[in-house]
């Protein structure tokens, strides 16, 4: 079998705002979905046992429980197929980190094997099995920058200037249930309409508390406040500034600090994965 490789975006949230909480526990939130043109790459190799094996593993996690691995055997049972895959993950983004890591895995597995399969689901459909995995999923899966609404699910596609963007990581990984139970989360911001994104003065709520809780996520955020108005992205621990360009957003880059991971991206409207996918599924079905 031929063996197709895609990429597995990141995102940032431009802005975060915890509007509310639901009686079932989740919060009512807004926020500014930036896609980069950078993250994780999956390669794919279809086989007909209908096994699915991920290589490497990841450390301190049961194959079963990985998104990938859950990706691939929801659509299999959702849809009845009966072809397997080995799939190879090139992990590049940190996990725990805000980045979308997991989601977007488990989003370019969807996406992928919905075409390398030929299960033909509609967008809207892969859309909603990957809510059954993470409330990021669906962005991913639709592959579009995105105003979202809800518990993220409800998702408007937008156009946003496609910056450069600096994004540190601090060596820890934030525990998104730790922030969103503190007592000290902002709950009651109220909500905007997206008309007045243009204007608004973007900001995450949960960042003071993931400030007080981890002091190396502020050190990121005061250095890189040298060079434009900083934010943390998600539940962190990343962080992130924007660049007009290219040449800029480097030079910062050569002077972050060797204790933390660090990389620059450009902002993308439409996700790298779709972009990519006319270019590898022409030929013919995985029966060959």
């Amino acid at each position: 079998m031929p063996s197709v490789t895609l990429p597995s975006p990141a995102k940032l949230n431009l802005f975060l705002h915890i509007t509310g909480r639901r009686e079932d526990g989740y919060h009512d939130l807004q926020t500014l979905f930036q896609l980069l043109d950078y993250g994780d790459r999956l390669t794919f190799t279809t086989n007909h046992s209908g096994d699915i094996t991920l290589s490497p593993q990841i450390e301190g996690l049961v194959a079963d429980d990985n998104l990938i691995v859950r990706s691939a055997m929801l659509l299999q049972a959702k849809t009845g197929c009966t072809y397997g895959c080995d799939i190879a993950l090139d992990k590049q983004l940190p996990m725990g980190a805000g980045l979308g890591g997991g989601s977007s895995n488990a989003a370019t597995v969807l996406v992928g094997l919905n075409k390398l399969w030929r299960c033909n689901l509609e967008p809207d459909l892969l859309a909603d099995m990957g809510r059954e995995l993470g409330a990021d999923v669906p962005v991913f899966v639709h592959g579009n920058s995105a105003f979202a609404e809800g518990i993220g699910e409800l998702l408007t596609p937008i156009e946003i200037p496609e910056q450069w963007y600096l994004v540190i990581t601090p060596n820890v990984q934030v525990s998104t249930t730790e922030i969103f139970s503190n007592p000290q989360l902002t709950r009651d911001t109220s909500p905007i309409k997206i008309r007045a994104l243009p204007g608004e003065q973007y900001r995450n709520d949960c960042q003071s508390v993931v400030e007080m809780l981890y002091p190396a996520v502020k050190e990121a955020l005061n250095w890189i406040a040298d060079y434009n108005n900083p934010l943390m992205t998600g539940t962190g621990a990343s962080v992130f500034c924007c660049f007009d360009n290219q040449t800029e957003a480097a030079k910062a880059l050569d002077l972050v600090p060797k204790h933390w991971s660090a990389f620059i991206a450009r902002g993308a409207n439409r996700s790298s994965l779709h972009r990519q996918l006319g270019n590898f599924f022409t030929g013919a079905s995985p029966s060959g």
